[in-house]
C-alpha cells in the first residue's frame, strides 16, 4: 500500500505532482527545486542558496513523513552545469550528521523552471 506525503503548505493542486510517496517503509521524494514554500518564487541568487533551498524543501517533506535528513539512503542530483558540482556537494554534505547517503550526480541540459539544481531522495523508516 502507498500513501502520499505533503507538507502542510504544499500547493500542488492542478498538477500531476506529489511531493513524496511512501511504500513499504520507503519514502520516495520527488525532485525538488529551490521553490519558496507556498509561493511560485524561486531562490536562485547563487548556487549555494539554491542548493540550500532544495535541501530545506527535502527536509520539510521528510518532516511531514516523520523522518529526517539522516533517514535518506539515496539521492539523485541533477545540475545544469558540472561547474556547480563542487559547491552543490559542499552544501549537500552539511545536511547530514554521519555518512551521506548513496548518490549520483548528472549534468542535464535543462531542469524545470530554469533552475540550476534539482535533487530527488529515497528515505527509509527504521
Amino acid at each position: 500500500m502507498k500513501r502520499s506525503i505533503r507538507p502542510a503548505n504544499s500547493k500542488t493542486e492542478g498538477t500531476p505532482y506529489t511531493p513524496a510517496v511512501e511504500a513499504n517503509g520507503f519514502i520516495f521524494v520527488s525532485g525538488q527545486i529551490a521553490s519558496v514554500e507556498g509561493t511560485r518564487q524561486l531562490r536562485t541568487e547563487s548556487i549555494t542558496q539554491e542548493t540550500e533551498a532544495v535541501m530545506e524543501n527535502i527536509g520539510k517533506i521528510l518532516e511531514a513523513a516523520g523522518l529526517g535528513m539522516d533517514d535518506i539512503v539515496k539521492c539523485t542530483i541533477y545540475v545544469r552545469n558540472l561547474q556547480f558540482y563542487a559547491e552543490v556537494s559542499r552544501v549537500y554534505l552539511t545536511y547530514f550528521k554521519g555518512d551521506p547517503p548513496a548518490r549520483e550526480t548528472f549534468a542535464v541540459a535543462d531542469i524545470p523552471r530554469g533552475v540550476n539544481v534539482m535533487i530527488s531522495a529515497i528515505a527509509a523508516r527504521g
